[in-house]
């Protein structure tokens, strides 16, 4: 399977980075495909809500989203890393799904879509806005779901995540896909 991880913290080793190559790690010893794609010096605009592309097929906004929306397009699984800020994910993110208008009416592979979270906050409510968040996304696409979210609470520095049990969760769940 083709499996694209696109990771949304703009910091240098990044607790959900960190969660993510744990995703990575088990997708790829199972022989998946796997692509990591950090928004980490991508310019990516805003949508500008034009729905120019509900006519093309095409955002006309020409920037690093065009390839990433076209590598979520042919993928089968997507994997969404990003922290937690102010309880939902990073803007980054946010703009890249709604920059992703062009997929809504097309012939997309994905189905199955995890989310990967990390936040300073330990809290059984902390990550829910978040999921909520990607959750109004995926509604938009009936054949996709929310297969699985892995929150990893109580992570704040750089790499504090590193000795965390979530890792191995992270890691099994990519080896089960």
């Amino acid at each position: 399977m083709k499996v694209t991880v696109i990771s949304s913290s703009l910091r240098n080793h990044s607790n959900s980075e960190i969660l993510a190559e744990s995703f990575i790690s088990g997708a790829r010893a199972k022989g998946h495909d796997v692509e990591l794609i950090s928004l980490k010096g991508k310019h990516i605009e805003f949508c500008r809500g034009c729905l120019a592309c509900q006519k093309t097929g095409s955002c006309p906004v020409s920037d690093d989203a065009q390839e990433i929306i076209q590598k979520m397009k042919e993928s089968d699984v997507l994997v969404f890393a990003s922290p937690v800020y102010y309880y939902s994910i990073t803007g980054q993110l946010k703009t890249l799904l709604d920059r992703a208008n062009p997929l809504y009416d097309s012939d997309y592979r994905f189905r199955d879509i995890y989310l990967l979270l990390t936040a300073a906050e330990d809290e059984i409510t902390t990550p829910q806005k978040a999921i909520v968040t990607l959750q109004g996304w995926i509604d938009c696409f009936e054949r996709a779901r929310l297969k699985k979210v892995i929150f990893a609470g109580g992570v704040n520095n750089p790499a504090e995540i590193a000795s965390s049990p979530v890792l191995k969760q992270a890691e099994e769940a990519g080896s089960q896909i």
